[in-house]
């Protein structure tokens, strides 16, 4: 058995094995406004997302971490994470909402999903979905993730292809449009 410590209040974990750090310049091709993603970059590069894990990569072992995903926008698109597929593509995986809000988007073939997400929702990615992160709130969104050690990640997929949908906001509030590029 392994302990470790998750501080509900502020969505943080004292133990990790594997640390992830996303930049605007970490997300290049990934928004639609590039033109203001590269303004970003040049006014400091921000965080735009970064990620406490404890891995493993053993089939049978369950990896887990903590995303805490920063509010902004690059034009009308929430920060969002790069979304990914499981190299294994049979393995699910498990989000729970510890902080802030947003939503889920999650894509199988031409069928999308989204769900919202805020402390306390638990939402199951089935095997063969492609998923992503957005932060559609003022404050951090934080959740935790647990899925199978040996899952893998491809990110390149979603690199190349986007996802149908993009999350913005208009008129002051949030919108699920088509998204252009796919």
């Amino acid at each position: 058995m392994i302990e470790n410590y998750l501080d509900l209040e502020r969505g943080i974990m004292e133990h990790w094995n594997s640390k992830v750090v996303r930049k605007a310049s970490d997300m290049r091709g990934f928004y639609l406004a590039n033109d203001a993603l590269e303004k970003m970059i040049e006014g400091g590069d921000p965080v735009i997302y970064e990620v406490y894990a404890v891995t493993h990569e053993n089939e049978g072992e369950l990896c887990y971490g903590v995303t805490v995903l920063h509010p902004g926008k690059v034009g009308d698109e929430f920060f969002m994470t790069k979304g990914h597929y499981h190299e294994k593509r049979d393995r699910g995986e498990l989000y729970i909402g510890l902080r802030g809000r947003g939503l889920l988007l999650m894509q199988k073939d031409e069928e999308v999903q989204w769900y919202e997400m805020r402390r306390g929702t638990v939402i199951y990615v089935p095997p063969y979905w492609a998923h992503r992160s957005i932060n559609t709130g003022t404050e951090d969104f934080v959740f935790l993730a647990i899925y199978p050690g040996d899952a893998g990640h491809d990110y390149g997929t979603i690199a190349e292809k986007g996802f149908a949908k993009i999350v913005v906001e208009k008129e002051g509030r949030v919108d699920i449009i088509k998204n252009p590029r796919y």
